[in-house]
């Protein structure tokens, strides 16, 4: 266990728990957690996890400057289509083989700068991919990206364990745990909203 792991493993858990508090501090963090974990997922050769943390550093990036300029707004909630669930589930799958096929000939396209084989590339691959939609459904308040939040975490937990990182395996325990409370309180207050919203209408009428 490193230095290096136990301070990202740190920074991840507050990064989170600002979020939890809707607290503009989470980005800062975050940026410090992403820019730790892309050095961990590279020395243990998780290729796709590694090039995620680009992903979210951007994403940290927008999200602080989204959250200091929209303050005051607040966005409902909301859950997607069937047909919408159903075209996200191919793009997944078609996504995980075309990534974890990329992520397993790295070290051959590029041996100067991958110098092992990636570890686990399909799997690293799935919880690549499933971040990434997660996240956008994230910012659009989307019940769904709970769901995939945990699809994640529990794959995590094990493909960090196997790579001996097992402090962030730990975290993920954390991350999964967070990932069930937050999809029974956004469905809570989903159905709460749309009460709400029959209520308003049958007053109407």
């Amino acid at each position: 266990m490193s230095f290096i792991e136990i301070f990202g493993t740190l920074t991840g858990l507050i990064t989170v728990w600002l979020a939890a508090r809707n607290n503009i501090i989470t980005w800062p963090f975050g940026l410090v957690n992403v820019s730790t974990f892309f050095i961990i997922f590279w020395q243990v050769n998780l290729y796709a996890d590694m090039f995620l943390q680009v992903y979210f550093f951007s994403m940290s990036v927008y999200g602080w400057i989204f959250w200091y300029r929209q303050k005051n707004i607040i966005k409902k909630i909301s859950i997607i289509s069937n047909h919408q669930r159903l075209y996200t589930i191919l793009l997944m799958i078609v996504a995980t083989i075309l990534l974890g096929y990329l992520i397993s000939n790295i070290h051959i396209w590029l041996p100067h700068v991958f110098n092992k084989p990636a570890a686990y590339p399909y799997f690293d691959a799935y919880t690549t991919i499933l971040s990434v939609i997660a996240t956008i459904w994230m910012a659009r308040r989307i019940i769904e990206s709970w769901v995939l939040w945990i699809l994640v975490d529990v794959v995590a937990i094990v493909l960090y364990y196997l790579k001996g990182i097992k402090l962030v395996s730990f975290e993920y325990i954390v991350f999964l745990i967070m990932s069930v409370y937050g999809l029974i309180e956004w469905v809570r207050e989903y159905k709460t909203e749309i009460k709400l919203l029959k209520e308003s209408s049958e007053n109407v009428q």
